[in-house]
């Protein structure tokens, strides 16, 4: 067995069966490239065979049952085995449980589900039965992220399965759940690799850099960069840089107020921050965006920081005036 990279992701699953899903995830986390790692695997049901399936696979297990407790007790004891287990994500693999929306608020964007039907057809129960019932062609299975509403979040990934003449529920769902398991491990694992993908990391700056008053994007040496005025005297505030000079970060290159905040930041955090070569020496500082927990709000904050340093003053009076509504 591949033993897990330190940068995997680390997964717990919810189950209240058999697990079917929950074994395909393991068992997939196990192959070489898989981005993730279960380390916890929690049920609402002490017998629950899922359980005794990761229990011989060495997996950490957690169980309670939900029978005589309050909604919110029973979600806040799932909660705590899942954070003493560090996980980052939690993958929802057939728990037939409701969570709180105090719950699914903490975990939004880190909380996925499966559901078996091509979302937005069919939320809830009968999937198979309604798809067969409306002549559909297909059915299929969704992974999507967990929201307050039922099956609503957004879809991350989805998969066909033909419904055949004369098909039946059962034997509809038989074939959607072998599709389950190969679609579940692969959105998941590109889901929480993401944060390595270079152009998901610029789409995140692009959307933070563009909502700033003014600004439009440019190329500057090859590499994404943003600008503050007019096409002819517009400043740079921000770069995308991919690598570039041999390091290994995937960041942001903006504007510091000084030298000494520079040499201050890259030193007492280094896991964030990092001297760019040639733009350094300038006074611009790289925010590493390949490293787990960015927070976007943070960079957001960088952006707007750079973007002040380098607009024209008629310029920032447009956001200091939106910042008095």
């Amino acid at each position: 067995m591949p033993d897990p990279g330190p940068d995997d992701a680390k997964v717990a699953i919810f189950v209240s069966g058999k697990g079917t899903n929950m074994a395909a995830l393991l068992y997939a986390s196990r192959l070489p490239g898989s981005a993730y790692k279960i380390v916890l695997v929690a049920a609402n049901d002490p017998e629950a065979e899922a359980l005794t399936l990761a229990e011989a696979e060495g997996v950490a297990t957690f169980s309670l049952s939900h029978k005589g407790m309050a909604r919110a007790e029973h979600d806040a004891a799932m909660e705590r085995a899942v954070l003493d287990a560090e996980a980052q994500y939690i993958v929802l693999a057939g728990y037939m449980r409701i969570l709180t929306p105090e719950f699914v608020k903490r975990w939004e964007g880190q909380m996925l589900n499966i559901h078996p039907s091509l979302l937005p057809k069919y939320p809830g129960l009968d999937t198979h039965a309604r798809a067969i019932q409306a002549g559909d062609s297909h059915a299929g299975a969704t992974v999507h992220l967990v929201t307050e509403e039922l099956d609503a979040g957004e879809a991350l990934g989805q998969v066909e399965v033909a419904i055949w003449p004369n098909d039946t529920a059962e034997k509809l769902a038989n074939r959607v759940r072998v599709a389950e398991h190969q679609l579940y491990s692969r959105v998941l694992s590109d889901y929480v690799s993401r944060g390595n993908d270079p152009e998901y990391l610029l789409e995140r700056v692009r959307e933070c850099a563009l909502a700033l008053p003014r600004t439009y994007e440019r190329e500057s040496h090859g590499a994404p960069g943003f600008r503050v005025g007019t096409e002819k005297s517009g400043k740079f505030f921000a770069y995308f840089s991919d690598r570039h000079h041999g390091t290994p970060h995937i960041c942001l290159l903006v504007k510091c107020s000084s030298q000494d905040e520079l040499e201050n930041l890259v030193e007492t955090q280094p896991q964030t921050y990092h001297r760019p070569a040639y733009y350094g020496a300038s006074g611009w500082i790289g925010v590493i965006l390949n490293r787990p927990d960015v927070d976007w709000d943070d960079v957001a904050e960088w952006l707007e920081r750079s973007w002040r340093l380098m607009a024209p003053k008629s310029v920032t009076k447009l956001l200091d005036a939106a910042d008095t509504f």
